[in-house]
This record gives C-alpha cells, sequence and structure tokens, in this order.
C-alpha cells in the first residue's frame, strides 16, 4: 500500500528536505507542497493525503488554524495532521494536539524515523511516543483552557475500556496494554477501536486529549 503524504511548511529548503527523504521510500508518494496555512487547508481538500506534515509558523495562518479547518473539513476526512516543531515539547503543540493532530515530529528526525513516524500516522496510530505523551500532557494540562469533552462522554464506555482508555493516555501501545492487563494484542486492539467509535474519536491521539480533559486521568498520576 502506498501512502501519500503531503508538506506544509513556508521554508523551501525545509521542504525539500523532507520531499527527499519521502522519495526515498519506495511505499511513500509526494501529494503535494504547500507554503501557507491557506495553501494547506486547500492542498488537504483537494488530494486528501493520508498523512499532511504541518508547520507550525506559517503566513496566512498558523498550522494550528490550518489543522482545526482541516480536520473539520468533511472533504479532507482521513486526512491526518503530524506538526513539524522545532523543540521536543513546543508551546503550540497541546494546542495542535486539541485542534485534531494525530502527533508531532521534531524538524531534525533523521529520515528512517521520519519515514517509520508516517507509517504509524498512517495505519491510524497516534504519534506520541510514551515519554513525549507525559511530558507534553505534563507540561500543558495544567493551563486553563476550557474543555471541549465533558465527563458524560465516557458513560457509554465500559469498565474495561475505561481501564484500556487511561493506558492509552499515559502513552502506551497495544502490545504494552495487553501486557498490563494480561490480555491478547488482539482483545487490546479491539478494546481500543470500540473506545474509538463510542467517542467518535478520529486516533489515539484525541483518546489522549479525552482522557485528561474529562479528568479520567489527571496530570502526574500514573
Amino acid at each position: 500500500m502506498t501512502v501519500r503524504v503531503a508538506l506544509a511548511d513556508d521554508q523551501p529548503l525545509i521542504r525539500a528536505g523532507f520531499r527527499m527523504m519521502v522519495d526515498y521510500a519506495p511505499d511513500l508518494e509526494l501529494a503535494g507542497e504547500a507554503g501557507t496555512g491557506p495553501e494547506a487547508v486547500q492542498l488537504a481538500v483537494r488530494e486528501r493525503p493520508e498523512v499532511l506534515l504541518m508547520d507550525v509558523r506559517m503566513p496566512g495562518f498558523d498550522g494550528i488554524e490550518a489543522t482545526r479547518r482541516i480536520t473539520a473539513e468533511p472533504a479532507a476526512a482521513g486526512v491526518r495532521v503530524v506538526i513539524l516543531t522545532t523543540f521536543d515539547v513546543d508551546e503550540y503543540v497541546y494546542a495542535a494536539l486539541r485542534a485534531g493532530a494525530s502527533g508531532f515530529l521534531l524538524k531534525d528526525t533523521a529520515p528512517e524515523e521520519l519515514i517509520a513516524a508516517i507509517r504509524v500516522v498512517a495505519a491510524g496510530e497516534a504519534l506520541l511516543a510514551p515519554s513525549v505523551t507525559r511530558r507534553l500532557i505534563a507540561e500543558f494540562s495544567r493551563r486553563p483552557a476550557d474543555p471541549e469533552v465533558t465527563p458524560a462522554a465516557l458513560n457509554a464506555l465500559t469498565e474495561r475500556e475505561r481501564e484500556v482508555l487511561t493506558l492509552v493516555a499515559h502513552g502506551l501501545s497495544n502490545d504494552e496494554i495487553a501486557a498490563r492487563l494480561v490480555i491478547s494484542p488482539a482483545t487490546s486492539k479491539t478494546h481500543v477501536s470500540r473506545i474509538l467509535t463510542k467517542l467518535d474519536a478520529r486516533d489515539r491521539a484525541q483518546l489522549v486529549m479525552t482522557a485528561y480533559e474529562t479528568g479520567l486521568v489527571v496530570p502526574g498520576s500514573g
């Protein structure tokens, strides 16, 4: 299966570097490039790539606003946005995840790691390593913000599904969840899929945000 990848960054040299990485992988295909926020939204709607690598700081409107518009646009359904950032805990990352991003990458990511990350996101996983999840949530979930998800949203979940969601929020993979709960990886995957459906969530990144915004998981716990 070929994964179509689009690039949105206002610096031509940065785009050229990522383009070379995408071209290097036989299962990745470049779907287009954008240099501004509005162009990124147009590109997502027009080409509908599986993965869109999005810089935060761009002319027109920034990558966060572009991400918000893309994830709210029915014509761009299925496009997963990965935020490109200079620092491992950028001040914009939390807002980007709330806007619907599926994760983030450092701009100095090694080519092989970038390619692997694109494949992970295209498969529907969140690009949030456990260490990144913990640092990110600890840093930003303390900030006052009106939650977009109320605790009532969790009423549809079973006790086991709440348990699985808690582990997802702590950054555990399906295999790690299976080991922790002494269940099979297939069962773990099924639980996560059902949670995604019940909460109408796009991917695991959105589940992480939901777990914290509903109070199911408290910053610093686990």
